[in-house]
Formats: structure tokens, sequence, C-alpha cells
């Protein structure tokens, strides 16, 4: 009479997820709090800190980046596997 809940291939959430959604989301938030790097000193070989913050941003970024498209592609490998695919 009852039967086995259906289950779907919606979205999970898995602690992995979080971490690579951290890893994109971390930029964009302390570039828009300017209010913590809206100052000059220190400053560094003559760069005020508001510019060299956020070059230093754009590095953390792409290696943040980097962290996230190779930890979804793990997600992705296992989930793949799980579902018994063929992985790449």
């Amino acid at each position: 009479m009852s039967q086995a809940p259906e289950t779907t291939g919606g979205p999970v959430v898995t602690p992995l997820r979080v971490v690579i959604a951290l890893c994109l989301v971390a930029p964009f938030v302390a570039m828009l709090w300017v209010g913590s790097y809206a100052k000059t000193d220190p400053v560094v070989i003559g760069i005020p800190f508001f510019y060299w913050y956020q070059m230093l941003w754009v590095l953390l970024s792409t290696g943040l980046t980097m962290i996230a498209y190779k930890l979804w592609q793990r997600d992705q490998r296992a989930r793949s596997a799980s579902k018994g695919g063929a992985s790449k």
C-alpha cells in the first residue's frame, strides 16, 4: 500500500558544496565591505593599503576560484560514480 518516496536528482547541499560557495562568495564580501580597507596605512613599497589590498584580492580570487572549480569537478565525479555513470 505505501510506497517508498521517490528520489529526485535535484540540488543537494553537502559540506563540499558549502565550501565551494564560500570560496566563491569570499572575494565579493571582501570587496563590497569597503569600510574595512578604505584607508591609506599600512603602506607597502609606497603603495597605500587601499590599492594593494584590492590587488591582493585579485590573486586570492584566482586561487579561490581554482579551488572551487577543482572541488566542483570532484563533486561531479563522485555524484556520477554513485549513480553508476562513467567518470571522465
